[in-house]
C-alpha cells in the first residue's frame, strides 16, 4: 500500500469535496509546465537514490496526464522525506498539498513561516488561521499536542488535556519567560495560536498566566 499526497494550486479548493471535484476534472488533461517541472523533480531526485531507498511508490511521475493536479504515492516508511520535500517544490510555486488519508488541505495561501508539530502528524513548515483551527480540532490521543515555534524557545504549544479543555503554554526566551493558563474550545485556542504566529498578544494578555516551573 502507498500513502499518497496531491498537489493543486492554492486557492481552486477549499473543503475536500471541492478538492475531489477539482481533481477529478483535472485526470486526463496535459500536464501543466509547473505540475511537469515538479514531477520532473521528484522523479530526478528518486533516481538518484538507489532502488530499496526509492521514496516513490509509481514511476515515472512526468508525463502522466493529470492537468493542474500530481498525485505522489509513496512507501509508508517515506511519509515524513516525501512531504518535506514536496513543501519546499510547492510553496514557492503557490501550490498546496492535499493528504486524502486524513483530508487536510494545507493551502500556502495567508501563511506565516513557523515550525509546526502536530502530535499526531508531525511537523510542518508554516501555519494559517484555517490550519490552526484544523490542527486544534484534530488532535487526538495519544498525543494531543500541537507546537508553533518562532525560533528556538520562542514557542506556543497547547496539550487537550480533555474534551473541550486545554493547557496552553508560551515561551518567551529563557525559563523565566514560560507561562501556563487553561482554555476552554478548540476554536478558541486556535485564535489564540494564531494571535501568537501574527504577533497580536491583545487577546492573550487578556489571559490568567502563571510561571511554569519545569
Amino acid at each position: 500500500m502507498s500513502y499518497d499526497h496531491v498537489l493543486l494550486p492554492s486557492g481552486v479548493a477549499a473543503t475536500p469535496a471541492e478538492v475531489d471535484a477539482y481533481l477529478t476534472a483535472q485526470q486526463g488533461l496535459p500536464a501543466t509546465a509547473e505540475i511537469a517541472a515538479i514531477a520532473a523533480e521528484l522523479g530526478a531526485r528518486n533516481a538518484e537514490l538507489p532502488e530499496e531507498d526509492s521514496f516513490l511508490s509509481v514511476t515515472p511521475l512526468a508525463g502522466t496526464p493529470t492537468g493542474a493536479m500530481l498525485p505522489v504515492p509513496s512507501p509508508y516508511d517515506a511519509i515524513g522525506f516525501v512531504r518535506d520535500l514536496l513543501f519546499q517544490l510547492a510553496t514557492p510555486r503557490n501550490y498546496a498539498i492535499y493528504d486524502p488519508q486524513l483530508t487536510w488541505l494545507i493551502d500556502p495561501a495567508g501563511h506565516i513561516p513557523v515550525a509546526v508539530t502536530h502530535g499526531g502528524a508531525g511537523e510542518f513548515p508554516y501555519l494559517t488561521e484555517t490550519l490552526a483551527t484544523l490542527w486544534t480540532h484534530e488532535l487526538i490521543d495519544p498525543n494531543p499536542y500541537l507546537i508553533v515555534e518562532r525560533a528556538p524557545e520562542i514557542y506556543i504549544q497547547t496539550y487537550r488535556e480533555s474534551a473541550g479543555e486545554y493547557t496552553l503554554e508560551y515561551r518567551d526566551g529563557g525559563a523565566d519567560r514560560h507561562f501556563t493558563t487553561s482554555v476552554s474550545g478548540p476554536d478558541t485556542v486556535a485564535g489564540l495560536i494564531w494571535d501568537w504566529a501574527r504577533e497580536d498578544r491583545t487577546r492573550l494578555d487578556r489571559l490568567t498566566w502563571e510561571p511554569l516551573t519545569l
